[in-house]
Parts: C-alpha cells; sequence; structure tokens
C-alpha cells in the first residue's frame, strides 16, 4: 500500500504505528485518526465554499459582461479572504426581543447542516467518510436540519419580514423535497442499493443519466427549489421582503448563512454527479489513482453547480401560488410516474442485455416526456379559450346593459 493508490488507509496505518510506538492503546489510536479525518473533511468543505465564493462572483460577472473581482491578487483570488476579514469586523448585532441562545444558534446550524452531507459524499473510490448502507435516508435527514435553521433564524429574529421569509422558504423546502426524494429513488432502484458509494459503483457500464434523463431534471429543479435560488428565491424577494429570514443577522452570522447556501448548492451539483453521472468514475481512468477520480468528481460537482449557477442569473422570479402549484400539479406526479416507469421497466428487463436495458429505459423516458409535453399544450391551449370567451362576455355585457 502506498500513499497515491490509498491515501486514507495510509496514513491511517501510520498514525497508528505512531501511537503504537507511543505505547497507546489502538482504540484511542483509532479516535484521534478519525477525529482528524472529520477535521480535514471539514476543512476541505470550508475551502471550497471559500472558492465558491470567488467562482460565484467571477461567473455572474461574465452572464452580466462584467469583470468581477480582479484587485486583490491575482484575477481576484485573495477577494473572498478580504470578504471573510471585512465579515468578521463587521459589529455584531443582536435585535431587541429576540432568542439569543436560537438566533445565534441557527447559522451554525445552516453550515452544519451542509458539512454534515459530506460524511457521506464519496471522492474517490477510497476517499470518503462513511459508506452508509442507507446513505440516500441520511441525505434527506441531515438537509432536513436547514429547514430548521431557516425556520428558527427568522422565528428567533423578532422581525415580522425575517419570519415570513422562513415561512416561505420551509413552504418551499416541504414541498420540493418530495419529488427529490422520489428522483432520489430511481437511482436508488436501479442500482438496488442506498448506498451511495454503492449507487456510484453500480454506474460501471451505464450512467443513469442516460437511463433516467427525467430524474436529472426533477433532481434538478428540487435541488434548485430546496436552495432557495431563482427562479424560486421567494424568501429573499428584495421587493417584497427585504432580504427574508437572515435580514437581521449581520457580520460572520450572515457569512455563515451565505457560505451554506454557496456549499450546499456545490453539494447538490455533487449528489447530482453521484446519482446519475457516475460520480468519481470518469471512463475508467480513475483506476490509475483515486486522485484522478477526485478531481473528476470536483469537475462534474463543478459542472453541476454552473448549471444551478446560470438558471440562477437567467430566471426571473415566479409567485408564491405559483411555485407551489408547479409542485404539487405537475412535478411531483411527473416524479412518481417516472419512479413507477422505471421501476417496472427495470424490473421487467432484468438480466436482458445492458444496451437493450438502456434502450428501452431512455426511450421511456422521452415517452414519457412527450406525453408530458402533450397534456401541458392541450391545457394551454384549453385555458387560452376559456380567458377568451371570458373576455368576450366582459366585452359584451356593458354594451348589451346600453342598449
Amino acid at each position: 500500500m502506498n500513499f497515491w493508490s490509498d491515501p486514507i488507509n495510509f496514513l491511517d496505518d501510520w498514525l497508528k504505528g505512531v501511537f503504537a510506538g507511543w505505547g497507546a492503546d489502538l482504540l484511542l489510536a483509532h479516535i484521534v485518526t478519525a477525529a482528524i479525518g472529520i477535521i480535514v473533511l471539514i476543512l476541505f468543505a470550508m475551502l471550497v465554499a471559500i472558492f465558491l465564493v470567488w467562482v460565484e462572483r467571477k461567473v455572474v460577472a461574465r452572464f452580466q459582461d462584467r469583470v468581477g473581482p480582479n484587485r486583490i491578487g491575482p484575477f481576484g483570488l485573495v477577494q473572498p479572504f478580504a470578504d471573510i476579514i471585512k465579515l468578521i469586523i463587521k459589529e455584531d448585532i443582536t435585535p431587541a426581543g429576540a432568542d439569543k441562545f436560537v438566533y445565534n444558534l441557527a447559522p451554525v446550524l445552516a453550515l452544519a447542516s451542509v458539512i454534515l452531507l459530506w460524511a457521506v459524499v464519496p471522492l474517490a473510490a477510497n476517499i470518503y467518510g462513511v459508506d452508509l448502507n442507507v446513505g440516500v435516508m441520511y441525505l434527506v435527514a441531515a438537509g432536513a436540519l436547514g429547514a430548521l435553521a431557516i425556520i428558527m433564524a427568522g422565528w428567533a429574529s423578532n422581525n415580522k419580514y425575517a419570519l415570513l421569509g422562513a415561512f416561505r422558504m420551509v413552504a418551499t423546502m416541504i414541498s420540493y423535497e418530495i419529488p427529490m426524494v422520489v428522483a432520489l429513488l430511481i437511482p436508488t432502484v436501479l442500482a438496488g442499493t442506498m448506498s451511495i458509494q454503492g449507487i456510484t459503483l453500480a454506474q460501471a457500464d451505464t450512467w443513469f443519466f442516460i437511463l433516467s434523463p427525467l430524474g436529472v431534471l426533477i433532481f434538478l429543479i428540487s435541488a434548485i427549489a430546496e436552495l432557495g435560488r431563482a427562479p424560486f428565491d421567494l424568501n429573499e424577494a428584495e421587493s417584497e421582503i427585504i432580504a427574508g429570514f437572515h435580514i437581521e443577522y449581520t457580520g460572520m452570522k450572515f457569512g455563515l448563512f451565505y457560505a451554506g447556501e454557496l456549499l450546499h448548492a456545490f453539494t447538490f451539483g455533487g449528489f447530482m454527479a453521484i446519482m446519475f453521472f457516475g460520480g468519481w468514475r470518469f471512463f475508467g481512468l480513475e483506476q490509475y489513482s483515486p486522485f484522478i477520480g477526485m478531481i473528476a468528481f470536483m469537475g462534474k460537482a463543478l459542472f453541476g453547480y454552473w448549471v444551478i449557477m446560470w438558471i440562477k442569473y437567467t430566471m426571473p422570479r415566479i409567485r408564491i401560488d405559483h411555485l407551489l402549484a408547479f409542485n404539487w400539479k405537475f412535478l411531483t406526479p411527473l416524479a412518481l410516474v417516472t419512479l413507477v416507469a422505471t421501476a417496472l421497466l427495470d424490473k421487467l428487463l432484468a438480466g436482458s442485455a445492458g444496451w437493450l436495458h438502456a434502450l428501452v429505459l431512455f426511450l421511456a423516458n422521452l415517452f414519457i416526456g412527450w406525453v408530458t409535453v402533450e397534456i401541458l399544450r392541450a391545457t394551454g391551449r384549453r385555458r387560452k379559450v376559456e380567458e377568451k370567451d371570458a373576455e368576450a362576455v366582459r366585452t359584451l355585457a356593458p354594451s348589451e346593459g346600453h342598449h
């Protein structure tokens, strides 16, 4: 075993050897090495969040035909650290009448809920925190802490605008969590396991986005809604409620919310890569070194994050009633139909050739998408006719009354 082929176990064995040389108990050595691994994972996630501050500002600058940060450091790379210093030295304000303990705990919990997700993220074949056999359930459960942090921040701020923003955000998160869970069940069914690493390993021959392109689309839309990003950013509708649930937060407390949002978006990009795009797999090159797999995973996750940014800075905000109606009347039924069709066809085609299995599932997704579009077109035409009839009635009514 060497560092380049199995870095985690290599470092674990080396540290245990050091502790054994000191005469320490092996259980203590295992606890210390596990604690070091946790700290390294948290530091890695926080460095990614700092890097994403620069990435987001550069990308949105390109979308809007601007330069972006370019003064502090080469290409403005040191700008995020200047932002952190600025946030640290800003005055820490707690509103009068706020519940101080809950108010201060909310931003910590918001960031922690995202970092907890990284415990089950397989960065490479043998670089991951833990491989849970119920990893998908853990993903949903840990993500729910974010909703708790938001409602805590809105309620504890003693501000009606913050509370309204929290209510909007939680309503969105609870609603769109249903199609997201259904979308996560699609790769679970195809892989036959809830293990995040197991789902990655099951995509040795065919990535699941080929088997279920609708599943990718449903997961992406649900993820954007869970993040509260445009066009689903009703929690931060500046023209209505100023800045939503974190309006009363200043300094690094606001910085924790902001870092959590950026890291959460990147994490969703990572899970989209894991569930549908092979995770750390990259056309067999990952077998030469786990670091190649790690680079492949980070590249796929960054691409998913870029897509989320693209949508955010392109589409306008929609109304809250349209947002919820879109979920309950369209996205959730579509997700359930896609899941049932995938499960039935996967069972019927068990044991068939791999290319036939992939082709049938892909065509089934295309058929479901085509039927969905036709239903939407028919509904749109019917509503246009109804609106024209209603307009004609309103136009004729005054003239009839005059005669």
